[in-house]
């Protein structure tokens, strides 16, 4: 029995050392944790202000663009309103000096409006019966 219970004194003891072992090591691993996770808040802050940082900039440089690109359009438009003022101008001249030839050219448009919208196919059908013709062979 005496055996037993020196074994089991020196095992007692070795429990204790490992307890207090694994202890230590918590404490160490806590630390390290604790270090590398105010670490990683860092990183991760300094990595945000950068993105934030480079969007500005891209976001800055677009609305720089698109602010020419307004002055650009706007000075366009300006000229085509001054060009189609003076088309309507010219027009409106060539109306009160050959009313007739106008008149003549706006029915001739008209004219070949309306025959470009009849479609004619093969056989001098227009629209409709060409249509039932074709319904009625399938």
């Amino acid at each position: 029995m005496l055996g037993q219970f020196g074994l089991s004194r020196a095992s007692s003891a070795n429990v204790g050392e490992i307890e207090r072992r694994l202890r230590s090591l918590e404490q160490r691993l806590e630390r390290a944790g604790s270090r590398a996770s105010a670490g990683a808040v860092e990183t991760a802050d300094q990595v945000g202000d950068s993105i934030a940082s480079a969007l500005s900039s891209i976001a800055e440089r677009l609305r720089g663009g698109a602010d020419s690109m307004r002055g650009e359009a706007a000075k366009i438009g300006s000229e085509a309103a001054k060009l189609g003022n003076d088309a309507l101008h010219r027009l409106g001249k060539e109306v009160s000096h050959r009313p007739l030839v106008t008149l003549g050219v706006a029915i001739g448009v008209g004219i070949l409006i309306g025959w470009a919208s009849h479609r004619v196919d093969g056989h001098g059908s227009t629209g409709r019966a060409s249509r039932t013709r074709r319904t009625q062979k399938e």
